[in-house]
């Protein structure tokens, strides 16, 4: 028994510190306080780094450390008396929804009901062990919002441009340091958030719709339905309760008013204005202010991740809102719809930079393509490469006629050919192909099928982007001495003439792709659908 207390990591026993400490006189309060602070730290080190809510303490270590440099003593009130950095930490606490995060997460349950209590019982202005939970409380909610608001609160990912991820134990000790002795934390921690427009707009956004719907409540429709009289008057009632539809003159019922309801709501929210109340409308009408919010508040997790500054030319992708922007001096010069990845062959996440676009690009075609969609039909009929335009190239580079080809003993295991589709308007690849280095495979490139652009859902490739303004897209690039020494009139006379050109940029153009899901416009909020899942998977990291 002896032994094996020896060699191994018992867990100390958890000893829950004292709730309640009434000093006879206010001037003991701040030593004992000093005693319960002690109780406090040492209670949450037994209990593995849970705090008295049970929350888990942020940066246990230097909480400790910030206690020990002053003596254990109470930092965020003297003598009875809250600084007024209490109130603006609860202020930020209570208001976190607007910067995307979760009250909870900072303590707002245990540090409400502390704050209630002082306010309304005039004998726990006396009370050590309160003030002390408070206090050690509220150091660790400023410890953890700090980070949250700089890095975000899901973890660091694969394509986030910030040199660093998280705070030095100093670092956050100084920060904490500086809001206490200014008596005002919100200055400290508002220096912390991304400056970028998009970040501003989209938490514009939430706030004006937190505003707009703060009055409002709703009931749920049913998913499995008919289009009966009882279901209409339910999405009446779910309409007018959302301020969608008026139902003040009762003529609700008319199929043309109700339409018009839907569409309201549909144009809204970025669904497709159809008027039609079908599943996906009824879903997006099932959702909370909350949910929405939580959305949004995903995205500027997003911001977070992103470089403090952006070059002063970029071009920015959003693959779920289907659009390019290239930005220049935080001006957007081309915009353009554009056409992802479907969800089983994702357009991916990438950060690079352009280095040169293509006239009359050939496609070679990838082999997953090849082996999950072309050799099948071939092997049926060899008539297919002609129909698609297709040319069999063997190692050597050489085309090979494909009637002398023993299609049937080719498979994904022995395949010694590439398939490439030539130029020309039937190319699937379009006029123009624009490259950047990337381990996917992937460019931006025009397309033969060009009215799929009309589509509100386009997530349909196999992974490269098509873009719909590539014209617009490629005068930009040469416009610039700085990026190209060739002139767009030559590149206009190229195209008439279909020649096979690769256009070489002197100086490469940053190019992201990213997954944002809300954003904010002129004071509201957009949203795009979840394509790829992504919102799910951060929600979860993020416990939102």
């Amino acid at each position: 028994m002896c032994l094996l207390l020896a060699c191994g990591h018992s867990k100390k026993k958890y000893t829950a510190p004292k709730q309640k400490q009434i000093v006879a006189n206010i001037r003991q309060l701040d030593d004992v306080m000093k005693e319960a602070i002690v109780e406090r730290l040492t209670a949450m080190k037994d209990n593995e780094g849970l705090m008295e809510d049970s929350l888990p303490a942020f940066r246990p270590q230097a909480i400790q450390e910030f206690y020990e440099q002053n003596s254990h003593a109470g930092q965020w009130s003297r003598n009875g008396e809250a600084s007024p950095a209490v109130e603006s930490m609860l202020k930020l606490i209570f208001s976190a929804e607007d910067e995307g995060l979760l009250p909870a997460h900072y303590h707002e349950a245990a540090l409400s009901a502390a704050w209630r209590q002082l306010a309304v019982d005039p004998s726990a202005k006396k009370d050590a062990a309160l003030w002390a939970r408070m206090d050690v409380l509220l150091t660790d909610a400023f410890m953890r919002m700090a980070s949250d608001l700089r890095f975000g609160v899901a973890p660091r990912d694969s394509i986030t441009l910030k040199a660093d991820s998280l705070f030095a134990d100093t670092d956050l000790l100084t920060k904490l340091r500086t809001s206490l002795d200014q008596k005002d934390v919100t200055p400290v921690l508002q220096e912390l958030e991304p400056t970028h427009a998009g970040y501003l707009a989209l938490k514009e956004g939430i706030r004006g719709f937190k505003e707009k719907y703060a009055a409002y409540h709703w009931d749920t429709l049913p998913l499995s339905y008919t289009d009966t009289m009882a279901f209409r008057l339910q999405l009446i009632n779910r309409l007018a309760q959302s301020g969608h539809l008026d139902t003040s003159g009762g003529h609700a019922t008319d199929t043309a008013i109700l339409k018009d309801g839907v569409r309201a709501f549909q144009k809204e929210f970025n669904i497709y204005p159809d008027g039609v109340a079908g599943r996906r409308t009824v879903m997006a009408l099932n959702r909370t202010v909350h949910d929405w919010v939580m959305q949004a508040a995903v995205n500027l997790d997003r911001w977070r991740k992103m470089p403090d500054t952006f070059p002063n030319q970029y071009i920015l992708v959003n693959l779920p809102g289907y659009n390019l922007e290239v930005v220049d001096s935080g001006v957007v010069k081309v915009a353009s719809r554009v056409i992802v990845g479907t969800p089983r062959t994702r357009t991916p996440l990438l950060n690079s930079y352009m280095t040169n676009f293509m006239l009359y690009p050939y496609w070679r075609v990838p082999y997953s393509i090849v082996f999950k969609e072309m050799l099948p039909a071939i092997k049926k009929d060899v008539n297919y490469l002609a129909s698609k335009n297709l040319e069999v190239i063997d190692a050597s580079g050489n085309a090979v006629d494909p009637l002398t080809i023993d299609w049937s003993k080719l498979s994904k295991g022995h395949f010694p050919y590439v398939l490439r589709q030539m130029d020309g308007l039937d190319n699937s690849l379009g006029i123009m192909k624009f490259n950047f280095r990337n381990k996917y495979s992937v460019y931006l490139h025009d397309t033969n099928n060009r009215g799929l652009f009309k589509n509100s859902m386009r997530a349909m490739s196999h992974g490269c982007v098509r873009v719909q303004q590539w014209d617009s897209l490629a005068q930009y690039l040469v416009s610039s001495p700085d990026t190209s020494n060739h002139r767009i009139d030559s590149i206009r006379a190229w195209i008439d003439r279909e020649e096979k050109r690769q256009v070489d940029l002197t100086r490469r153009i940053p190019i992201y792709f990213r997954y944002f899901t809300a954003e904010g416009k002129n004071g509201t909020l957009i949203f795009y659908d979840d394509i790829y899942g992504e919102d799910k998977v951060l929600r979860r990291l993020m416990k939102i």
